[in-house]
């Protein structure tokens, strides 16, 4: 399971429920045991939790949020940068992160555009700044309440929601601390956005062919200058098929040279109105289209887009979408040549040319983590729209924190009945389209988290956790507690690095109750860990989905990741090992 996860073949969901029907049929786990997880509140719990974000997102509060907090003017980084990430962290204690981060990455870096602020330094601290903020609260991720929901299923009692918080929110003043301040010297200089204060956002890549007869065959490039349209950077030049050097040369233009261009968004209308260039995205498609395309749209792939794993040339993406790809950015490198020949791969971030009717046919659609479309002016929402989703949301937390103290016959005040309420309440009030709600929740994550509870007991029934505690934590076992404690941090850290976080929980989550039974100490220390651990997903973009949106809107290689993440992995690991058992004793 663990090697099918980290080649990332297929989505997790199918994996794990192929290992929980094995584990039926081994005889390791009986049905019941193999269905236990799809009646867990905690997991019904995520699924009502995505409506609820949802419902809030489309009431147009978070957008508003996002407009207040971004300052007019550029100012002190930090003092910006903290303006806009301790609100961020404060509504991810609460909300989705996705819809958060999907909201929120577009206007910043349309926000750095207009303030001259490298984008690169805002959009990763923006990611990670969501994470610390899931610490929070036992709703604050899935992977809480993943684990949540496996301590009452093994004994009985659950946490409180704020009760996470204890150690968690010391975490994210600490980690957001660090973000605020290290970001600025260990996050790239975005120099293909910001230059100086008179330098041009060279935002948009355009790959161009000089047709036969075009004016521009005999004027001059100089260092990627010319004045054949103004205010752009040729950024590569091949003629007669030999790449030519652009910053030291003076090229003179000539038949059939390609170029790579950029500019702003806007030089799109002036390239499709100029008969002298020739956009090689559209050399393959009727007129009829090229009359048409006249919308450019950023769309981030998601895992279930149908064309993962194909390339360009064999999934026929105008077939399926009605659209050009124009480059694509992968890993923080941009490609716009070859691309028929290029796979898929979940995260990467095309630039299409298409219509005004791609974003009502696709704005709402599950395949596509992020739609943007360039000057895109979405609909108003009333304000009292807003406050109402605000205050369904509020009165949610509220009594999920004090129904324990609330009695009533016959009936539980919780999170899971507090976020039914609220998810009724917004269905029917059309805070998000009925019609539509189960495009909403992500099936994928509802059936790993489902299956991560039949795993754990498979893991528990076979012996496979007590095998795994007293021959890895064994290995510590002498030098007490706090150490086991620390190696499991560091064993479930791993996994969320290279698999899903509910996936890591799950396997973590057995051993550490082993463990606490062989050293015959309180397993909620150990379980408050498995929390942290599996939060803390910043080392790589592919450890957590938020991780991977940024990605594509930012163009982030894995080693800015690293150099951010990593001492903000070692303060989270520090911080749980000092904290927890202090809070929570042995």
């Amino acid at each position: 399971m663990i090697a099918i996860l980290v080649k990332d073949k297929l989505r997790p969901g199918i994996v794990l429920f192929t290992v929980v029907v094995l584990m039926m049929v081994g005889g390791v786990i009986d049905s019941k045991e193999a269905l236990i997880g799809f009646s867990n509140k905690g997991m019904i719990t995520v699924g009502l939790l995505y409506l609820v974000s949802e419902g809030v997102s489309r009431s147009g509060a978070l957008n508003r949020i996002a407009q207040m907090m971004l300052p007019t003017k550029k100012g002190n980084f930090s003092r910006m940068l903290s303006r806009m990430l301790i609100p961020v962290s404060g509504l991810s204690a609460f909300l989705n992160n996705t819809p958060i981060v999907i909201i929120f990455a577009p206007m910043l870096k349309k926000w750095s555009e207009y303030v001259n602020v490298p984008s690169k330094k805002i959009l990763i601290p923006l990611s990670y700044a969501t994470i610390l903020g899931g610490m929070c609260t036992v709703v604050g991720t899935t992977t809480n309440l993943v684990v949540d929901g496996m301590m009452i299923s093994e004994t009985g009692k659950g946490m409180p929601i704020f009760e996470i918080g204890k150690v968690g929110l010391p975490i994210a003043i600490v980690g957001l601390i660090y973000i605020i301040f290290a970001s600025r010297y260990l996050l790239p200089k975005d120099d293909d956005n910001v230059n100086n204060e008179k330098s041009i956002i060279k935002e948009y890549y355009y790959d161009v062919t000089v047709p036969e007869n075009s004016k521009y065959i005999g004027k001059k490039i100089t260092r990627g200058h010319s004045d054949i349209i103004p205010d752009i950077k040729v950024k590569s030049i091949r003629s007669n098929g030999e790449l030519i050097e652009v910053e030291t040369n003076v090229h003179t233009i000539k038949n059939n040279d390609k170029f790579e261009i950029a500019g702003k968004s806007s030089l799109l209308n002036v390239l499709m109105n100029n008969k002298e260039l020739k956009l090689n995205c559209l050399h393959e498609y009727e007129d009829k289209f090229r009359e048409k395309a006249t919308v450019q749209v950023e769309a981030v792939l998601a895992p279930r887009f149908p064309g993962i794993g194909k390339t360009l040339a064999e999934f026929d993406f105008h077939r399926h979408y009605g659209a050009a790809v124009m480059s694509l950015h992968r890993n923080g490198t941009r490609i716009t040549e070859n691309l028929n020949d290029l796979k898929l791969q979940v995260g990467d971030n095309l630039i299409l040319l298409t219509d005004d009717s791609f974003m009502p046919a696709w704005g709402e659609s599950s395949v596509f983590y992020l739609l943007s479309q360039t000057g895109e002016v979405r609909k108003k929402e009333g304000t009292k729209r807003r406050l109402f989703a605000l205050a369904l949301t509020a009165i949610m937390i509220f009594g999920a924190a004090v129904g324990d103290k609330i009695h009533i016959p016959n009936f539980r005040i919780d999170m899971f009945s507090m976020a039914a309420i609220t998810t009724v309440i917004m269905a029917w009030t059309n805070l998000f389209p009925v019609k539509k709600y189960t495009k909403f929740i992500s099936w994928d994550v509802m059936i790993t988290i489902a299956c991560a509870f039949a795993i754990s007991k498979g893991m528990m029934n076979s012996g496979m956790a007590a095998f795994i505690a007293k021959n890895t934590i064994g290995a510590v076992y002498d030098l007490g507690p706090q150490v086991v404690l620390a190696v499991l941090f560091i064993i479930t850290c791993l996994f969320t690095e290279i698999i899903t976080n509910n996936a890591a929980a799950a396997l973590a989550f057995p051993i550490a109750l082993e463990a606490s039974r062989q050293l015959g100490v309180d397993p909620l220390p150990f379980f408050v860990t498995i929390c942290m651990a599996a939060s803390a997903s910043f080392l790589t973009p592919i450890g957590y989905q938020t991780n991977l949106i940024v990605q594509a809107i930012g163009n982030y290689k894995f080693s800015d990741y690293l150099k951010v993440g990593l001492p903000l992995t070692i303060i989270v690991f520090i911080m749980s090992v000092i904290l927890i058992p202090i809070i929570w004793p042995f």
